[in-house]
């Protein structure tokens, strides 16, 4: 787990180091990365280029469209920024890596953190990833210019489960996803608004009745949107 003295910490690899902190100075996690409850640091990986121009890529071996990023560029940018015994994971946003579950953005969120390299191009050169470890990460069935954004998405949905950073421990226990299954229906004021009204069951003050209805609904919900989410957390 994280602690005072060691902040969750974010190390990003990246072509282009200004998107960061991006979203991620702002609200919840820009107010806990102010407060040095997790720390973000991000490495230019055309330090590491070669030659004048400080070349990241080449062409696919074999032929084919679009640039490759080069296994002794990426190799030698990663090696800068963690040491070999850095216990946190190195992770490469990729659209063919296992998709981000809750699950293992709770498993990240209560280690130290996470090495993240942001690809680019038409792809990374296979055997960089063998050589150093890296696990690949998707956040979704589709392609994305770069891993910036993903990055992104992985490092706030981790951070906001840091003690702290949250006002209620119990914001993050009954979202989508926490127990297999998508979230309950959410009301506030006004009681009524253009023809409809906040199911009476909430206002009732029945907090036993509420939370069957909550139950009751999130199955609804998860049953017509994500079924395969019930199939899932049965297995």
């Amino acid at each position: 787990m994280t602690t005072d003295t060691a902040p969750w910490r974010a190390t990003i690899l990246t072509l282009y180091p200004e998107m960061f902190p991006g979203p991620l100075g702002l609200s919840l996690s820009g107010d806990a990365l102010a407060r040095g409850t997790w720390a973000l640091e991000t490495h230019q990986i055309r330090e590491h280029g070669i030659g004048r121009h400080r070349s990241v890529d080449d062409t696919p071996a074999g032929g084919g469209a679009g640039m490759v990023l080069r296994c002794d560029v990426l190799a030698a940018a990663i090696d800068a920024a963690a040491a070999p015994d850095d216990p946190r994971p190195r992770l490469l946003m990729s659209p063919r890596g296992k998709q981000l579950s809750q699950a293992r953005v709770r498993a990240l969120s209560a280690g130290p953190g996470a090495v993240i390299v942001c690809g680019r191009f038409e792809g990374v050169d296979e055997r960089v990833i063998s050589a150093r470890g890296l696990e690949e990460v998707s956040i979704g069935d589709y392609v994305l210019s770069g891993g910036e954004i993903a990055a992104l998405v992985l490092v706030d949905a981790c951070v906001r489960l840091l003690p702290g950073v949250m006002g209620k421990v119990a914001s993050g226990e009954d979202e989508s996803f926490e127990a297999g299954r998508l979230e309950y229906p959410h009301y506030t004021r006004p009681r009524e608004w253009e023809g409809h009204a906040i199911p009476d069951i909430l206002n009732s003050g029945n907090h036993g009745a509420i939370a069957r209805w909550r139950e009751a609904e999130s199955l609804r919900l998860t049953q017509e949107r994500r079924p395969d989410l019930l199939t899932r957390h049965e297995d």
